[in-house]
């Protein structure tokens, strides 16, 4: 059941007040990227005690994700987002008062449970009031402020720790926490609780053990010593067993914390699967960006941040082009494009850096960066929508749960993955000789090719969602 439809400005305000939310979130967790050094002279801890700082907030929000499905329902959506939210400017202000890193860290766990409340019910909320043709464009916004929001958060954070200190990266939350609550308490919409299920406490207790654990662990894996190391597999095969456990008992269970049946939904696999790959290459290439930039072209960190950030402009400039290509001709054409062109453009970074340095000047790997950035926009988050779209409207909120923990763990994979071989085809070079420059070069150019060809082989699951259909399409699925 739908609430009337709202106004036009009454629409707006709405996605004013989750465009702040997300935006505050967003941005929160990359600013503090900058302050480590900060943390660790302050505090005097070692760099993996500082990297809690954002570890800590990752695995708190894949833990919190899987229960707001269950929570929207029983409570409604705008009281979880404004709970979350409040939760947020909680942590925030915790954080700006913290007298210890202990604290600090504690601020961010509970900055982590808010963004894991907030982020997969920002779209639930937009999609409230914007029927189904409409919502392309909207999540065009929303997708302005993910895509870059991160890129700016560093530039942001370093700024304020260069002429403040690192108390101001929580304290510049609160006024905008609060100006979005004030607009969300009035004018988010109210629809009507739906009634109460019994809260599956085993698929709960399976889910957040098996992300909590996987994330933990990605987070711990920086080279191959660490991926072979008892402890670690041991942890690694517990979450996988946790997960395994949880598909099983949810596919059993009559009233399940997160309905896997929606998977049985074509056009939501699909969307899924896109956007886990694209998740791959757009983490994959902030690890390797890097290496290519300083290692290989011995370009200094401004022109790598100036790289990433063309990335991020392009994608958050042509998202609102993707989300209007969605509504006006589904995802097929917007997708498959966007998909071809971050395909095309990350195997050219890998062939830039074949030669060494004076292989490619700085305005070729800027320019190369946009074009990924235009591929993201396109595709990524027009592909999230299409897919949410084709779900019933009362799984919205744990479609864009499953589709964000997927999205988080598959990029924790691929930067696992994408560091443990750069590492490893380096070594075996440099064993047999190579220069250190070229020995980089070729581990960099055979992984940005690869990124590249996994998004040339998942480009045609684009090509294979449905032509837009009838408004009152809906998707039925059985609970047996």
């Amino acid at each position: 059941m739908s609430v009337p439809s709202p106004t036009l400005a009454a629409r707006r305000l709405v996605v004013a007040t989750v465009l702040l939310g997300t935006l505050a979130v967003s941005l929160n967790n990359t600013a503090l990227n900058p302050a480590m050094p900060a943390f660790m002279s302050v505090f005097g801890i070692d760099a993996v005690t500082a990297s809690w700082v954002i570890t800590a907030f990752m695995i708190s929000m894949g833990m919190t994700m899987p229960l707001t499905g269950y929570l929207g329902n029983r409570h409604g959506k705008k009281r979880v987002y404004l709970a979350g939210l409040a939760l947020f400017l909680a942590g925030s202000c915790l954080g700006a008062l913290a007298p210890s890193m202990a604290w600090v860290i504690a601020a961010r766990c509970i900055q982590g449970v808010a963004g894991g409340l907030m982020i997969p019910l920002s779209l639930a909320l937009v999609f409230e009031v914007y029927p189904k043709e409409e919502r392309g464009r909207v999540s065009g916004w929303w997708g302005m402020a993910v895509m870059l929001a991160p890129a700016a958060g560093p530039v942001a954070g370093g700024v304020l720790v260069q002429f403040s200190s690192w108390h101001a990266l929580f304290a510049v939350n609160i006024p905008i926490g609060l100006v979005s609550w004030a607009i969300g308490w009035r004018w988010l919409p109210s629809p009507p609780v739906r009634a109460p299920r019994r809260f599956d406490w085993r698929g709960f207790a399976l889910v957040t053990s098996g992300v909590g654990l996987l994330l933990a662990t990605l987070g711990r894996l920086k080279d191959m010593a660490a991926l072979s190391a008892p402890l670690n597999l041991t942890l690694i095969a517990a979450a996988l067993l946790c997960l395994a456990l949880f598909v099983r008992v949810e596919l059993r269970q009559p009233e399940p914390l997160l309905n896997l049946r929606i998977f049985a939904e074509p056009s939501y696999s699909l969307s899924v699967a896109v956007a886990s790959a694209q998740s791959v290459g757009m983490f994959g290439c902030v690890v390797l960006l890097p290496l290519l930039m300083h290692t290989v072209l011995g370009y200094g960190a401004m022109w790598t941040g100036l790289a990433l950030f063309a990335t991020a402009l392009f994608a958050g400039v042509f998202s609102s082009l993707g989300g209007r290509l969605l509504d006006r001709h589904g995802p097929r054409a917007g997708v498959a494009a966007g998909m071809l062109c971050s395909a095309l453009a990350t195997m050219a970074l890998g062939l830039a850096g074949a030669g060494g340095v004076s292989q490619a000047p700085l305005w070729l790997i800027v320019a190369l960066m946009a074009a990924r950035g235009v591929g993201l926009g396109l595709s990524y988050i027009p592909v999230t929508t299409a897919g949410l779209n084709a779900i019933p409207e009362q799984l919205v909120t744990e479609g864009s749960a499953m589709n964000n923990i997927l999205r988080r763990v598959t990029a924790s994979l691929a930067v696992v993955a994408v560091s443990i071989y750069y590492e490893l085809r380096r070594a075996g070079l440099l064993a047999h000789g190579a220069a250190p420059v070229s020995a980089s070069g070729i581990a960099l150019n055979e992984l940005f090719v690869a990124i590249g060809l996994l998004l040339l082989v998942t480009l045609p699951l684009a090509l294979c969602f449905p032509k837009p259909a009838p408004l009152d399409h809906q998707f039925h699925y059985q609970k047996g």
